[in-house]
């Protein structure tokens, strides 16, 4: 007997992307992974990591300052990073992040035109909610969707 298979969104699909890019993160704190799309298209990924040419958490330990590790490069940012390396336009883009955004990773995903958020579980802050209406930025939370 053949077993149906469900058809993914493509919320879904890009958030399985964003997962599997998280697996090349380097801070064993969090693994997190960002896709930033446009009309179904991957423009530029991200993970987090160590500053090139930096060591990795993973190899010689955390960088910690209030509780947080400050080594890494967070996803969003790496993201952000890859498309202006490469020439890539991506304002009025979206993208699919495996955790929400920090404070100063939202304001860089602001400042660089992205017009949806895509998250797999929220991370630590409150303050994305209220300024991303106040943007005009999408926020979807995918660990809500069954």
């Amino acid at each position: 007997m053949s077993e149906e298979r469900k058809r993914v969104s493509w919320d879904e699909y890009f958030m399985n992307i964003a997962r599997e890019v998280a697996t090349r993160a380097t801070c064993d704190r969090k693994h997190v992974g960002s896709v930033i799309i446009r009309n179904r298209t991957i423009l530029s990924t991200g993970y987090n990591g160590s500053a090139r040419g930096l060591p990795h958490c993973d190899d010689v330990g955390h960088m910690m300052e209030d509780g947080h590790c400050v080594r890494t490069v967070h996803a969003e940012a790496n993201a952000i990073v890859q498309a202006a390396k490469n020439g890539t336009n991506i304002e009025g883009a979206g993208i699919y992040v495996t955790a929400s955004p920090c404070w100063n990773c939202f304001k860089l995903i602001a400042n660089a035109g992205l017009t949806r958020i895509v998250f797999g579980e929220f991370y630590r802050d409150q303050r994305i909610y209220d300024l991303a209406m106040t943007l005009g930025i999408e926020l979807v939370d995918m660990s809500k969707k069954a």
